[in-house]
């Protein structure tokens, strides 16, 4: 059964070492600049940000894996709280809409270094097994949900080049027939773990 695109962004679906654990930096929480208005997704690709106020959270973009001397992945968004303007109360909730923050807004992030996550693939082939190993950036398009609050990231196509942000370290295949486990067709599902990260920046292994 031929693959339907329909990207859902980074999943956790485990780590190194056994099942997920959801591990999210938030005590204190990272931030998002009050006035960054652009939107970010409950499953997002998250990178500091490079120009302005240092130490906050932007989304990562097109391209961001190509220089990695100055954006570095910190981890998957999964939610953030803020004080509504509008609502004039704190409001929790799966996505950054961009806009309406009085102040800062504290954003969750899993930044665990050994997690590992599923993500569709977003290029014109399947990403098979033998791009186990291989590095990949993300497809940025398109965007994410404002309904659902759901990313629409996948993932770019694996190379050898050691400083991208993730690592393919498996291919989806179960259940059989179900979306995504298609290894003949596009927009398949792959396990990616973090490669190029703040805890283990430029390791490329």
């Amino acid at each position: 059964m031929a693959n339907i695109q329909g990207p859902f962004g980074f999943v956790q679906v485990g780590t190194a070492s056994g099942p997920p654990n959801f591990a999210e930096n938030s005590n204190p929480p990272y931030r998002i600049a009050s006035g960054y208005g652009t939107a970010i997704f409950f499953g997002d690709a998250v990178r500091m940000n490079v120009s302005g106020p240092t130490g906050y959270v932007e989304q990562w973009a097109n391209g961001d894996g190509a220089d990695a001397a100055t954006k570095i992945l910190v981890g998957i968004f999964v939610g953030c709280s803020y004080y509504s303007t509008s609502q004039k109360k704190t409001v929790w909730s799966n996505y950054w809409p961009g806009s309406d923050a009085t102040g800062d807004v504290a954003a969750f992030v899993v930044d665990d270094p050994n997690s590992q996550w599923k993500v569709q693939a977003g290029i014109g082939s399947a990403i098979t097994q033998a791009s186990i190993g291989q590095t990949a950036d993300i497809v940025a398009t398109p965007t994410g949900n404002t309904t659902t609050g759901i990313s629409g990231m996948s993932l770019s196509t694996p190379t050898t080049t050691a400083t991208l942000p993730f690592k393919v370290v498996n291919v989806v295949t179960t259940p059989p027939g179900a979306n995504g486990t298609d290894l003949t067709t596009p927009y398949n599902n792959v396990i990616v773990s973090f490669n190029n990260q703040q805890y283990k920046a430029l390791l490329g292994v």
